[in-house]
């Protein structure tokens, strides 16, 4: 284990309780993440290490990671993840103005790198995960790389796409200049997360499945994320929400709640979170849109 001593975004040294949550996916451990007394940023702190995070990943319901997750909300995730990978295509197409070269860090097996490839775009992934980036490779035929210092020279790109990755990453102070490095001068970085000030954050509390410790390095809002990103020579263009999260995030909440999943429950606080992001735009995941500072 280690303990984050400093603010990733502010750099003060304070922190405070914020919630105490289970990682019902894996170990069954509890972990604690605090929130800066100065900026709010919330962080699993203190976290695994880089010699022990991996064994946190090891399980057939890690979808991200695994194509042939069991059960009926697995299931749901591949159905509604085939809607959103042609909604992604369209966003980057649009973003874009057409084909063009993309960037997927954290692709898992690859499936948004397959659709952008059929669709013409010239594409390129990385991921650290060796299984889920061999599924990748023999998928698309194209190198994956493990890391983003092996893309040392391979830009620029016109989009960067992280799909909840960011929170993930522990060196986000590293990686972020990289990205920027990275990026085509008019090109976008797209970073999508979960959102901690979210109505379905708030409903379930530690029994929120978006918290995912100690996997989720990171519990970003939109007040937090935006001056993260200010520090690194990007500037926030646009938010968008990511509407079926909050159904699947509810779906596996409601089933750490209570030992088993409740539909109608999780459609009920899904519509109403969603309902709720109209008015606030606390979507359960949000979509940012960065582009270089000029």
């Amino acid at each position: 284990m280690e303990t984050i001593t400093e603010c990733p975004v502010c750099g003060d040294n304070q922190f405070k309780p914020f919630l105490v949550c289970n990682d019902y996916l894996v170990s069954q451990q509890k972990f604690a993440i605090q929130e800066c007394n100065t900026c709010n940023f919330r962080l699993t702190n203190p976290r695994p290490d880089a010699n022990s995070i991996g064994q946190y990943y090891k399980s057939e319901d890690y979808v991200s990671h695994n194509d042939e997750g069991k059960g009926l909300v697995n299931t749901a995730y591949r159905v509604v993840r085939n809607y959103t990978l042609r909604s992604k295509l369209n966003l980057i197409n649009k973003l874009n103005g057409g084909k063009g070269r993309l960037l997927d860090v954290g692709c898992g097996t690859g499936a948004f790198l397959e659709n952008c490839k059929i669709a013409g775009w010239e594409v390129m992934g990385m991921e650290p995960d060796t299984d889920a980036r061999a599924i990748a490779q023999k998928k698309l035929q194209v190198e994956i790389k493990p890391n983003l210092n092996a893309l040392v020279g391979e830009g620029p790109f016109d989009i960067i796409s992280l799909w909840h990755v960011l929170e993930h990453i522990p060196n986000v102070n590293e990686i972020i200049p990289q990205l920027h490095q990275l990026l085509a001068n008019k090109g976008t970085l797209l970073i999508a997360v979960p959102n901690s000030d979210s109505y379905d954050a708030h409903y379930f509390k530690e029994y929120w499945a978006a918290y995912d410790v100690p996997r989720h390095l990171y519990h970003f809002t939109p007040t937090t994320i935006k001056p993260l990103f200010q520090k690194h020579g990007f500037a926030l263009v646009d938010q968008k929400p990511m509407v079926f999260d909050a159904f699947y995030i509810a779906m596996l909440s409601t089933r750490y709640q209570s030992g088993k999943t409740d539909y109608l429950k999780s459609i009920r606080v899904g519509l109403s979170s969603n309902n709720a992001a109209n008015r606030t735009g606390n979507s359960s995941s949000l979509i940012y849109l960065f582009q270089k500072a000029q």
